[in-house]
């Protein structure tokens, strides 16, 4: 709204000025409308309204203020109106994803996932099953490294169409002998034109707690043995 009077050169601000020989609510109405005109605070609605009325008091009765005006500013009233009730409808709305996230996040822990990412925690006497995301079609090659980068298996997918490309470790090295249980890397990679591309791993692992965003995020899962990936990252749940 505006803060001048068009009538007679008599301002809203002079108005609150001379407010102080008013007492009581009325008195302090007036100065907690002046703090927030000022700057002090937030204009909310009923500051907004307490303002309105005092220009209207405290017009020229020779010199009314215009319809038009008037009109517009019970306009910018409504919208103030407007504008509050629905901050506050999103606020609810906030606090009921919180609340589904962590409804959401305390049925994840303990549960098995297959997520984007190129390491995974083996247990050799069981075969892994993992995806590699192919592009294009091409030659497609898997290869295993242990914790200390050696390379324990290269598994040679063949040529692959275009999609996800499902592939087995039976958990045994090049040589055949079952591998020790631990961390792996899988590194995948594909021949496009002569040159060799990594592509994208998808790996099993477990969730062992998840990490709700307190700023409406995504949700992340923290996978034993490998640190946190984002919940849209999983590709399955529940295997």
């Amino acid at each position: 709204m505006s803060v001048s009077d068009s009538t007679s050169g008599v301002s809203i601000k002079d108005v609150l000025a001379n407010s102080s020989v008013k007492t009581g609510t009325t008195t302090d109405g007036l100065a907690a409308a002046t703090n927030s005109a000022t700057g002090k605070q937030a204009l909310g609605k009923d500051a907004f309204l307490q303002l309105l009325v005092t220009q209207l008091k405290n017009q020229n009765p020779l010199d009314p203020q215009d319809n038009s005006e008037f009109v517009a500013q019970l306009a910018q009233f409504s919208s103030l109106e407007g504008i509050t009730t629905l901050n506050d409808t999103v606020t609810g709305i906030a606090g009921n994803y919180n609340s589904s996230q962590a409804l959401q996040a305390s049925s994840l822990v303990g549960r098995s996932v297959i997520a984007q990412t190129d390491k995974a925690v083996v247990d050799t006497s069981k075969s892994l099953n993992g995806t590699v995301v192919v592009p294009a079609s091409g030659a497609v090659s898997l290869s295993i490294k242990d914790a200390d980068g050696k390379v324990v298996r290269t598994i040679d997918m063949g040529t692959q169409n275009a999609g996800n490309a499902s592939f087995i470790w039976d958990g045994k090295d090049a040589s055949g002998a079952v591998a020790k249980a631990g961390t792996y890397t899988f590194t995948a990679s594909a021949t496009y034109d002569g040159k060799a591309t990594s592509l994208v791993t998808y790996l099993p692992a477990t969730v062992n707690s998840v990490t709700i965003s307190q700023t409406g995020g995504e949700l992340m899962l923290n996978l034993a043995g490998l640190g946190s990936v984002a919940l849209s990252k999983v590709q399955t749940i529940g295997i």
